[in-house]
C-alpha cells in the first residue's frame, strides 16, 4: 500500500530517469506507472484477507502532511548496491501513518516491518530479486561490488542534490500487485483519506 506522486513530481522525476538511464543499462528500471510511496508491503492475501485489510485501514484517524522528493542514493551501500532511488522526506506525519498501519494490520496477524521504515522510491534495482518489503534492503554476508551501477555512480558524483518538488499527503490507497516480465503493475482496490 502507499500513495500516488503529484504528477508534476512524477514528470520531474521521469526526465531525470530519461538522463540518466543508459548510464546503467543492465539493471531493471521500475517503470515510472508503477512509482509511489510504499508505506507497507503486504504480499498475497484471499479475497477476505484483502477486505479485513480494507476494514483495518479504513480505521485510521491521520492528518495530512507534506512530503519532498530529493535527493538519489543507493541501497544498501554505494559499492554493494541493488537498489537505485529517490529521496522522500516527509514530516512527522508520513513516518506516523506508516507506523500506525504497520500497528492496524498487525492486530489483524501481518507481520510488523523488521526495519525502521526508510521512505524512499525506487527507480532500479541492480541485484537478484530475493523477498520483497517496503524498507530500504539490508546488508547481506554475500554483498560484494556491484559494477552495473559504476557509471551511474560517476556520472551522478559530485552532483547537487535535485529537488523534485513537495506535495501534501492526503491519501493513500491499497494496491494490488501483479507481477509479470515487465515488471509489477499497480491497481489500486481502495483508497483511504487523511484528514
Amino acid at each position: 500500500m502507499g500513495m500516488d506522486i503529484d504528477t508534476e513530481i512524477w514528470g520531474r522525476i521521469a526526465e531525470f530517469v530519461r538522463e540518466v538511464r543508459g548510464f546503467a543499462p543492465e539493471v531493471r528500471w521500475v517503470a515510472a506507472e508503477s512509482w509511489h510511496v510504499t508505506l507497507k508491503f503486504i504480499g498475497e492475501k484471499s479475497d477476505a484477507g484483502v477486505a479485513e485489510i480494507e476494514k483495518a485501514l479504513g480505521s485510521i484517524a491521520a492528518e495530512p502532511f507534506e512530503i519532498s522528493f530529493r535527493g538519489h542514493g543507493f541501497f544498501p551501500t554505494v559499492k554493494a548496491a541493488r537498489v537505485f532511488w529517490v529521496g522522500i522526506e516527509g514530516d512527522v506525519g508520513l513516518g506516523s501513518l506508516a507506523r500506525a498501519v504497520d500497528e492496524k494490520l498487525s492486530g489483524i496477524g501481518i507481520a510488523k516491518e523488521e526495519r525502521e521504515f526508510s521512505p524512499h522510491l525506487t527507480l532500479a534495482r541492480g541485484g537478484a530479486r530475493i523477498g520483497s518489503g517496503s524498507g530500504a534492503p539490508s546488508r547481506r554476508s554475500g554483498d560484494r561490488v556491484n559494477q552495473k551501477f559504476a557509471k551511474l555512480q560517476e556520472k551522478l558524483e559530485g552532483r547537487a542534490p535535485l529537488e523534485f518538488g513537495g506535495m501534501a499527503g492526503r491519501e493513500f490507497f491499497l494496491y494490488r500487485s501483479e507481477l509479470s516480465v515487465k515488471g509489477s503493475k499497480y491497481t489500486k482496490m481502495a483508497r483511504f483519506g487523511l484528514g
